[in-house]
């Protein structure tokens, strides 16, 4: 049998025992309550003989009506007692198809996470495949300059979270590409992001409703790109959940749902960039001598 078929056999046999009850309640106040009347019948020496007789009959049919009531009763109690075994029979099978019920919908949900992380592992794979990675003399002819961290973020988070971020991140010395300042009136944004990510130590990618949204064509290529150079380069890419819970990133990205992150939720900017000054260690050594 089934969850919902253990499940329906339960609730009946529950709304059967209900019934039985509510009749041997029944059932049990009738058989007091002919038992008083019986009770409540009184005989005198003045009463005539026909009236004691009458009394007699009364009394008569209360006790045989309080007799008969009680053994009602009883059975009822017996009929009750065997659908309470047949209850907690069925309800015991009832939790034990639940639990394999659970176990199959984990084990369902692990290989949707698999299959999901494979898909992920392969987008990179091809990305690799497609976007060579510059060497290090392509580099420095692109670009002499260097940054610490590449901030990947939706321009819907500059004003609640990415601004202050990149200001305190900037406060500890720390060199930032951000697309505010890192972009000019008629770059390529494309070249520009790719310069940013190629010239980067650290990719920090944060993460939001907004970041994973349908649609986010730029912020999912920065972590496609990010993806390529820590798996190539080994350079870290470094997640911030802004207003997601733990169930939005499996959803979102099996792999980074693996990766520690920081979340806005219990840490504000300054104490994040404080963790990132930790992941540098010039940084870190300017800072313990301030």
């Amino acid at each position: 049998m089934s969850v919902d078929q253990y499940q329906r056999t339960v609730n009946s046999l529950d709304k059967e025992i209900a019934d039985l009850a509510k009749k041997k309640a029944a059932a049990d106040q009738k058989a007091s309550s002919e038992s008083k009347k019986a009770s409540d019948i009184k005989i005198t020496k003045s009463m005539s003989e026909a009236t004691v007789k009458s009394k007699m009959r009364q009394i008569e049919s209360h006790t045989n009506a309080s007799i008969k009531a009680s053994s009602e009763s009883a059975v009822l109690a017996k009929k009750i007692a065997e659908k309470q075994t047949k209850r907690n029979d069925a309800y015991q099978k009832l939790q034990r198809e639940q639990l394999k019920e659970q176990k199959k919908e984990q084990v369902a949900q692990q290989k949707a996470m698999d299959s999901m992380r494979q898909q992920y592992e392969d987008q990179i794979m091809e990305l690799q495949r497609l976007i060579p990675v510059p060497n290090q003399s392509e580099q420095a002819m692109d670009s002499s300059e260097e940054y610490d961290v590449f901030v990947s973020h939706a321009w819907e988070d500059k004003e609640s979270f990415v601004d202050e971020f990149v200001q305190e991140l900037r406060a500890r010395d720390i060199k930032v590409w951000y697309d505010t300042s890192q972009m000019k009136w008629g770059d390529s944004m494309r070249k520009r992001i790719d310069e940013g990510l190629s010239h980067s130590k650290f990719g920090v990618a944060i993460l939001s409703p907004d970041y994973i949204a349908e649609g986010k064509y730029w912020t999912k290529a920065e972590l496609n790109g990010l993806f390529q150079l820590e798996s190539v380069n080994g350079k870290m890419l470094l997640p911030i959940w802004h207003n997601l819970t733990k169930k939005q990133v499996i959803e979102f990205s099996p792999i980074i749902a693996d990766k520690l992150a920081m979340t806005t939720a219990t840490m504000t900017p300054g104490e994040i960039a404080d963790e990132l000054v930790k992941l540098l260690p010039e940084k870190a050594e300017t800072e313990n001598q301030d």
